[in-house]
């Protein structure tokens, strides 16, 4: 059978797939695309580097678009079937999806903590976000965990399926690429503080929707409704990040902790607003809770996903026929 460009019974299946393995398999262990993509975006930026603006934009249409148009691409080909099109959405979402590594890695740091290993903690901690780990106590360790949990749960998977949603395969993969450059170039680095300026305002806009469906979903499945909206509606914009601000704040406020505070970042300290200040400080058994929210949180942003991809669908036919 032929499949539509938007077919919401393919993306339905294509998506519950890859979704399902990302939870029993994780990341690809080896060959993984999002790593062979840094791989090509870094041979990129060696070519193009230059300290301006401008040079940075090229190397994130060239990135970003590429990426897009190839998936596009692909995808038109699969609507030969509806077959293919559902095993290259299954790909292409377990391809881009993070949230069962997100979870081991969240639960390694933890599991070290319990243990009374700070040493392994600290080791363990880059692997989930780019504090400096040795500046940091057992508190502000599971500070941090479950703020990166907060954030990647919308970066590593409710984004990629929102857009998913909208733009099919293309946009599950562009938004990966958008993501994946905004890690690699988009910090305030003496190098990157220019060249990274168009990827970092990209991954802003593309992170937009995935963020507040994450808040508002975080707030649906957390154990403190309505602690989650009073501290997300209160403290969201507080934090310097219009993505991260949401989800940390509505993170914060359904588990009964306080986030924010002083970061360290490669020798670069930020005081950063304190989200949920009523709360408690994170304590280590935190880490799981914030784990277990972010799961609940992806599976239902996986059912809104193909929702709305059917709504798109039905919206489509309606302008065909008219």
């Amino acid at each position: 059978m032929r499949a539509t460009r938007h077919d919401p019974i393919g993306f339905a299946c294509g998506a519950a797939l890859g979704f399902a393995c990302d939870l029993v398999l994780g990341d690809p262990r080896r060959g993984h695309p999002v790593a062979a993509f840094g791989r090509a975006a870094h041979a990129v930026e060696q070519r193009l580097w230059r300290d301006h603006r401008g040079a940075g934009a090229l190397h994130t249409a060239l990135c970003a678009g590429g990426t897009a148009v190839g998936a596009a691409l692909l995808a038109s080909a699969a609507r030969r079937s509806r077959t293919a099109g559902i095993a290259l959405t299954a790909a292409v979402t377990w391809a881009v999806l993070g949230g069962t590594s997100l979870g081991r890695e969240a639960r390694a740091v933890g599991a070290a903590l319990a243990a009374g290993d700070l040493a392994a903690a600290r080791e363990r901690l880059p692997h989930l976000c780019g504090r400096d780990p040795q500046a940091l106590d057992e508190q502000q360790i599971a500070r941090a965990v479950v703020e990166s949990v907060a954030e990647n749960t919308s970066d590593a998977v409710v984004g990629a399926l929102v857009w998913g949603a909208l733009a099919g395969v293309p946009g599950l993969a562009g938004f990966r690429a958008v993501n994946t450059l905004d890690a690699m170039v988009g910090h305030k680095s003496p190098r990157h503080r220019r060249f990274g300026w168009a990827s970092a305002r990209l991954d802003d806009v593309a992170g937009w929707p995935g963020a507040r469906l994450t808040a508002a979903l975080a707030v649906l499945a957390g154990p403190d409704p309505r602690g989650a909206l009073r501290v997300a509606r209160r403290d969201a914009s507080r934090h310097p990040s219009p993505n991260a601000g949401p989800v940390e704040a509505a993170f914060a406020g359904a588990l009964g902790v306080r986030l924010g505070g002083t970061l360290a970042y490669a020798g670069r300290v930020e005081h950063r607003p304190v989200l949920g200040a009523e709360n408690r400080p994170v304590e280590v058994g935190d880490i799981e809770r914030a784990v277990r929210l972010s799961r609940r949180v992806s599976v239902l942003a996986l059912a809104t996903a193909v929702l709305t991809r059917t709504a798109v669908a039905a919206v489509t036919r309606r302008k065909r026929c008219r």
